[in-house]
């Protein structure tokens, strides 16, 4: 199972959001490609880049960070969420060396927009699917829509997404453990990978998602707690290498 480190960038700088809320942040550093650096050398096999400010307003902000990162490191698969609405977004990042986009708000308000974006970018489409109490959240978390979560990565599924990010946003940030029954219930309901994301604290939660890694978890984003030490990120790659089956890629 993979580890994948959240570098998310607000004004340029690696930060994480409290929750959502882009008034609640820590800044960790001024240098997001530094940054980047530090994970691929402790052993990290793909990144997670999020633009924060382009969730919000719908459109790239921190698109000139995501490319420096993505030619710095041009061997390490890279995925980018945050403010992806229109083909021309998809393409500009792809050109850059980004190996996968992930599509959130929009995937929600226009599924025909995925089904297009599969179309046109075989393999590179991600769609994010941000749950709280079983109901999506889109817009930088600000709203909550009434779809399905589990009925729409389905529909995903059919279209040829890649990989679904499922986020218990509840979780994310709050260091209180991951949410591994609601993950594993919407993994085993798909046949393309899955990825965890939101509440990952410390090695008894790579134990946990590596116990049921065969029911479809590729991989899990880690965020808070590599960077504020409640995980060593080297090490718990290390254990996942060492004790999880062999999942879907």
């Amino acid at each position: 199972m993979l580890l994948i480190p959240a570098i998310d960038l607000k004004d340029g700088k690696c930060v994480r959001l409290r929750q959502g809320d882009m008034n609640e942040n820590t800044i960790y550093s001024e240098d997001p490609v530094a940054m980047a650096r530090k994970w691929i050398e402790a052993g990290a096999r793909r990144l997670h880049l999020v633009d924060l400010n382009g969730a919000f307003k719908g459109k790239p902000v921190n698109g000139d960070v995501i490319h420096e990162i993505a030619e710095t490191f041009p061997d390490v698969p890279i995925q980018v969420g945050g403010g992806i609405r229109d083909d021309d977004t998809i393409q500009t990042y792809l050109d850059a060396g980004v190996s996968y986009v992930i599509i959130g708000t929009k995937a929600v308000t226009a599924p025909h927009f995925v089904e297009d974006a599969c179309m046109e970018f075989p393999g590179h489409i991600i769609v994010g699917m941000d749950v709280r109490e079983g109901k999506l959240a889109i817009d930088g978390w600000s709203k909550l829509s009434h779809h399905d979560p589990l009925d729409l990565a389905l529909q995903f599924e059919e279209k040829g997404v890649a990989a679904i990010v499922y986020t218990d946003i509840s979780r994310d940030g709050m260091m209180q453990g991951v949410n591994v029954e609601s993950t594993v219930d919407f993994a085993k309901e798909l046949t393309i990978p899955l990825i965890a994301s939101g509440g990952i604290t410390n090695m008894d939660d790579i134990k946990n998602l590596c116990a049921v890694a065969e029911e479809g978890i590729m991989g899990a984003i880690t965020g808070k707690a590599i960077y504020e030490g409640t995980l060593d990120f080297a090490e718990a790659q290390k254990l996942a290498d060492d004790i999880s089956p062999l999942t879907r890629t």
